[in-house]
């Protein structure tokens, strides 16, 4: 499985001149939890976080009118390239200890991949085995003749 299979491939981004109001206010238009933030002549430069803006603007009683994302903004982190192996993705996500990671190809922001994706996932993956689980008992039980007592009757030769 590939980082391409999982990732949200919609792009939020600001500019890192946007203030952190502006970019609250596009995250919740946008109804997610980061923004990437892009320079247009240097690319991805940075990401943002609904939590950052929490714990660095708003916990130190900061002005979000006033403080620049590019300011506070997350510069140490690694990308992800879309054909990397999810495994993978997953360990540095975690080593990074970071909730969030931008998926970029060809230099360009394409997507984020974050725990809630990698969750959704593990999810699909858990109700395939189920499933498939489920089916493997019907079978070996339909060979058995388990549920044979329990099928309707066919009456209608019954009454000639």
């Amino acid at each position: 499985m590939k980082v391409r299979d999982i990732m949200t491939a919609r792009v939020v981004s600001c500019a890192p001149e946007a203030t952190v109001t502006e970019a609250a206010a596009r995250m919740r238009d946008e109804k997610v939890g980061s923004i990437l933030i892009v320079d247009e002549s240097a690319g991805l430069v940075g990401l943002l976080t609904d939590r950052q803006i929490t714990h660095t603007v708003v916990a130190d009683g900061c002005d979000p009118n006033e403080v620049a994302v590019g300011d506070i903004m997350f510069t140490d982190f690694v990308p992800l390239e879309p054909e990397m192996d999810l495994l993978t993705a997953v360990r540095l996500q975690r080593e990074l200890a970071m909730r969030r990671l931008p998926v970029l190809e060809n230099g360009m922001p394409i997507g984020i991949v974050s725990v809630s994706d990698i969750a959704a996932f593990v999810k699909e993956c858990i109700d395939a085995i189920l499933v498939e689980g489920e089916v493997r008992v019907l079978k070996r039980r339909g060979r058995r003749g388990a549920y044979a007592g329990n099928l309707p009757r066919d009456t209608s030769s019954q009454n000639s």
